[in-house]
């Protein structure tokens, strides 16, 4: 009975050291897993881009409101790549809602001379009527000036186009936005000036940062038009990148920029504007990237 009792009483012991020895270990967070830590909220997914829009407003300056497609220094909305009804453009509302549907669920905002600073009241009347798509182009104007120190900065650039993003937000927080890049004014310098007619009507003032003097080629004229073209540029990085930012918003990768405009683009009224077969082309480009799937 002593033996058994000693027995029983070395059991116990060491049954009590070894669940101290655990607790112990437990306090000083030795082999516990410990309480098991929260999961992180994941990430909500960026929302599938929707090809097929039932809707579409359009947002900008004179390239999208056809100014001297049809006719001297007028708009002619009709050729609008964005949302005119012409045959010969088949615009971007067309290709997407049908002939009928783009007259009926297309609206045209943007207003010739526009800047950047310009586009957050245009973008206003735009989310007005809860469209499925916004499309801008707009940022010619804010090179095209009359030295290129008057061009808009490009931290203002950004700004604007940010408070133009964030209007919309406010009132269709669910619109797509289909951003083009600022063409290349260069390329439309080399190509215009190459027309006699073209060049005396840039004196009248088209966009004279990067056309005055359309035959000079020295030193200080070839600095302007460099000037005027890294600025593009950069207007174009500051439209890619807060485009990015926006989880429904789709930047066209640079593709307007791009495009190789010849004369046959260009209106052949200032040699500067589209043409309604450049219309076309624009009208191109923009139905390609909004039908991509990525």
């Amino acid at each position: 009975m002593r033996k058994q009792g000693h027995r029983s009483r070395a059991v116990v012991a060491v049954l009590t050291a070894a669940l101290l020895g655990v607790a112990g270990c437990d306090a000083v967070g030795g082999d516990s897993a410990g309480p098991t830590p929260k999961a992180k909220a994941s990430p909500k997914p960026t929302p599938a881009w929707d090809s097929s829009p039932a809707s579409i407003a359009a947002v900008g300056d004179s390239i999208t409101r056809g100014f001297d497609a049809c006719g001297v220094l007028k708009d002619c909305p009709d050729v609008s790549w964005a949302t005119g009804g012409s045959t010969q453009v088949d615009s971007l509302a067309v290709r997407l809602l049908g002939r009928a549907g783009a007259a009926e669920r297309s609206w045209n905002f943007a207003v010739s001379g526009s800047r950047m600073a310009d586009l957050p009241a245009q973008m206003a009347q735009a989310a007005a009527r809860t469209p499925a798509l916004v499309t801008v182009m707009v940022g010619a104007n804010d090179a095209c000036r009359d030295s290129t120190a008057a061009m808009t900065s490009v931290a203002d650039f950004r700004a604007g186009f940010e408070d133009a993003l964030g209007v919309l937000r406010k009132s269709a927080p669910k619109a797509q936005v289909y951003v083009a890049s600022v063409p290349n004014l260069k390329r439309l310098w080399s190509e215009g000036r190459t027309n006699p007619l073209g060049k005396q009507v840039w004196k009248l003032g088209v966009c004279p940062s990067m056309l005055a003097d359309a035959d000079a080629v020295d030193a200080a004229a070839t600095e302007r038009r460099a000037t005027v073209q890294e600025r593009v540029e950069a207007y174009n990085a500051v439209l890619k990148e807060v485009c990015a930012e926006d989880r429904r918003c789709r930047y066209d990768g640079g593709a307007v920029y791009d495009y190789r405009f010849g004369t046959e683009q260009l209106s052949h009224w200032d040699w500067f504007h589209p043409s309604v077969n450049g219309q076309a082309r624009l009208a191109e480009i923009a139905y390609r990237k909004v039908r991509s799937v990525s």
